[in-house]
C-alpha cells in the first residue's frame, strides 16, 4: 500500500500543477510585450470556441435554435468575418471594399441573410477559414510593437488595443451562444 500511494500522487500533482501553470497570462514569443498578451488571449478563445464545435455533425452545424438564432457554423465565420474586418480597419484604415464584403456580408449580417447563405458546410470549412483569418491576424500583429498598439486608429477615437480587445470580447461572447446552442442541440 505504501509504493502504491506515492506511484497514484505523483501523476495527481502533476496534472494539478499542469492545470495551474495553464490559467496564467502570459506574453506570447515573438510579439511586443502588450500584443503578446492580447494574441495569447485571443488564440484562447478561438481554443475554447474550436473544442466545443469541432466535433458536431451536419446537423449540429446547421441547427437553428428558433426562428430568429443563427446557426453554429454561421457564427463560426461571423467571428472570422468580425476579426477580417478589424484587420482591415487597424492596419489599413479602412472596411471592407466591394469584393470584400460580397465574399463576407452574410456572416457579418448575420440574421436573415446569414440564416440562408450560411448552411450546408461541414464545421471544418468554418473552423478552417477562421484559421486562415487568424493567421494572417498574427502574422500582422508581429509586425507591429506597443506604441503602435496605444496609437488611435486612423479616423476614429479608438485605438488598436480597444479595437483588438473588441475583437476579443465579441469572440467571447459568441462563444456563450455557441455553447447555448450545442446545449440545446437534439
Amino acid at each position: 500500500m505504501k509504493a502504491f500511494l506515492p506511484s497514484l500522487l505523483l501523476p495527481l500533482l502533476l496534472l494539478f500543477a499542469t492545470a495551474a501553470s495553464a490559467q496564467q497570462i502570459k506574453t506570447e514569443k515573438g510579439y511586443s510585450p502588450h500584443i503578446g498578451v492580447v494574441v495569447q488571449m485571443l488564440d484562447d478563445l478561438k481554443g475554447r470556441v474550436t473544442r466545443s464545435v469541432v466535433n458536431l455533425d451536419q446537423e449540429g452545424t446547421d441547427f437553428l435554435l428558433d426562428d430568429n438564432a443563427n446557426r453554429i457554423g454561421a457564427m463560426i465565420l461571423h467571428l472570422a468575418a468580425t476579426e477580417k474586418y478589424y484587420q482591415l480597419y487597424t492596419f489599413e484604415g479602412r472596411g471592407f471594399n466591394r469584393e470584400e464584403q460580397e465574399e463576407w456580408g452574410a456572416a457579418m449580417d448575420l440574421g436573415k441573410r446569414g440564416r440562408e447563405a450560411l448552411q450546408g458546410k461541414p464545421i471544418s470549412y468554418y473552423l478552417e477559414r477562421w484559421d486562415e483569418v487568424r493567421a494572417e491576424t498574427l502574422r500582422l500583429l508581429k509586425t507591429q510593437d506597443d506604441k503602435w498598439f496605444a496609437s488611435k486608429v486612423k479616423g476614429s477615437s479608438m485605438n488598436n488595443h480597444w479595437a483588438w480587445y473588441h475583437v476579443m470580447e465579441h469572440q467571447a461572447n459568441h462563444m456563450g451562444q455557441i455553447r447555448l446552442i450545442i446545449g440545446r442541440l437534439p
